[in-house]
């Protein structure tokens, strides 16, 4: 018969500060006497622990709550200097940081440009320093840093294996980080960062077994088991864009990213070529903007001039002059407006004819759609049969997750998948259920803004607060 351990005094204080901090996060804040009916302690009990979390600078009162008679209720809280963490998301183009306190909220985001420092370890630094420069925050403060890139994470040693997009991460980038910043650094493939994101805040709260179809520039899939991510022996698991389908050629080289037979059927090449065929291609230098008042609209075929040019924005009020870099800024607050590259500049108008304040040194540039703006353009146009088959071709990946996996929940993510919205998320359901017997429920992703820097985010909160409130109680 094994023989039983009786937890110990300080065992029980840990568990019983872990659980009031937890409460605080998600309930608070919370009086005395609130604590003590979520956790089953007493009051005493519940002042000693308060007064144990309160010495620690973990808790402290954040105001009162009226009652009957006698004087008002004291309301404790996390204190949300007491812990920070950033997290990442390593673009090609671009590095995003993100600083959050304990309670996670996001209190300063900056971007950088890769180029500027050159290699990961001396990027990440600069991105570190100028969020927490931007958030008034120490690096000393920070306990935790998740770093979200493409390619695949090694679950066993935590370090990338390979990154078509990003060559210069690979083994031994993860000791150079942590030589750098601390044991805590680690790296996320981005598109489990997005499914952790969509488990903690978006329409898969609560859902113990979904995947995350992220549907973009490449295709990827997140899988939550039990409420825990499945990465797969090598790290490999998600790497939808290799399956093979009927019709399309198998990969001669797995070392050319764009290869994948599903990722020719549904990539960018695929999407734009679809586009073509029902006539949504020929949209030149508009991206991103609708609903402007004084601008004619502007259909998915027509082109509004003879060159593809956008004329006569230079009448609009409220618009200013292009700026000398070439951007029409500070257009983000017009009805309609959607900046889609999130810089404070919109990015996507480049063919402005007319515009008043265009240099003569910067000639108007034509910008092709991206394949989530014809999307999108496909969304608000009505445009039923190209959006069918866009449904199709992506349904025979989610198809085929469903007969391993049987998730009760396929979310839609990525810039496609964004911009398709439930249009698109509805007719994948639909075109699931006539090849699969298992039918599961298809709709969009409810993360808010960057999901990638959000799971990061929680990612390390998760290995903040188990540093944090699991040491309360000294040895």
């Amino acid at each position: 018969m094994p023989r039983r351990h009786p937890g110990t005094p300080r065992l029980l204080r840990q568990l019983n500060d872990r659980a009031a901090l937890e409460l605080l996060l998600s309930k608070g804040p919370l009086t005395r006497a609130e604590l003590g009916e979520y956790t089953g302690l007493s009051k005493v009990t519940s002042g000693q622990l308060l007064a144990r979390l309160e010495d620690r600078g973990l808790v402290a009162v954040s105001g009162e709550r009226p009652g009957g008679r006698g004087p008002n209720a004291a309301l404790y809280a996390v204190v949300p200097s007491s812990a920070y963490v950033v997290g990442l998301e390593v673009l090609p183009e671009s590095v995003t940081a993100g600083v959050a306190d304990i309670t996670g909220e996001i209190i300063a985001e900056v971007t950088v440009d890769p180029e500027e420092s050159g290699e990961p370890v001396k990027t990440v630094h600069n991105a570190v320093r100028r969020v927490c420069d931007s958030a008034n925050v120490s690096l000393t403060r920070l306990r935790a840093l998740v770093i979200g890139t493409r390619g695949v994470v090694d679950p066993r040693t935590g370090d990338v294996r390979f990154s078509f997009d990003l060559p210069s991460w690979h083994a031994g980038v993860l000791d150079d980080l942590r030589a750098t910043f601390g044991s805590s650094v680690m790296i996320e493939n981005d598109v489990n960062l997005a499914a952790l994101a969509e488990h903690a805040y978006g329409v898969a709260r609560g859902v113990e077994d979904f995947v995350l179809v992220w549907a973009g520039v490449g295709q990827g899939l997140g899988v939550m088991l039990g409420s825990r991510l499945h990465r797969g022996f090598t790290g490999g698991a998600g790497e939808i864009g290799w399956l093979p389908v009927p019709g399309e050629p198998l990969p001669i080289d797995v070392n050319e990213p764009q290869s994948g037979s599903f990722q020719r059927l549904v990539g960018t090449s695929a999407v734009t070529g679809l586009a073509t065929t029902h006539g949504l291609s020929t949209v030149q230098g508009l991206s991103g903007v609708q609903g402007l008042s004084g601008v004619p609209e502007i259909s998915a075929t027509h082109d509004p001039s003879a060159d593809g040019r956008l004329s006569g924005v230079a009448d609009l009020a409220g618009v200013p002059n292009v700026s000398g870099d070439g951007r029409l800024s500070g257009v983000g607050d017009l009805p309609g407006v959607q900046d889609h590259n999130g810089d404070r500049g919109l990015l996507a108008v480049r063919d402005l004819s007319g515009a008043r304040g265009l240099p003569r040194s910067h000639p108007p540039r034509r910008v092709a759609p991206t394949s989530a703006d014809l999307v999108g353009a496909a969304v608000a146009a009505g445009q039923e049969d190209f959006l069918d088959e866009l449904a199709r071709r992506l349904a025979i990946g989610v198809a085929a997750v469903t007969v391993v996996l049987d998730p009760g929940l396929v979310v839609l993510s990525g810039d496609v998948g964004r911009a398709g919205g439930r249009a698109l998320a509805g007719r994948i359901e639909k075109a699931v259920a006539e090849i699969c017997p298992s039918r599961p429920r298809v709709t969009v992703t409810e993360v808010e803004g960057n999901p990638v820097l959000r799971g990061a985010v929680t990612a390390a909160l998760e290995q903040a607060r188990e540093e944090v409130f699991s040491s309360t109680v000294d040895i």
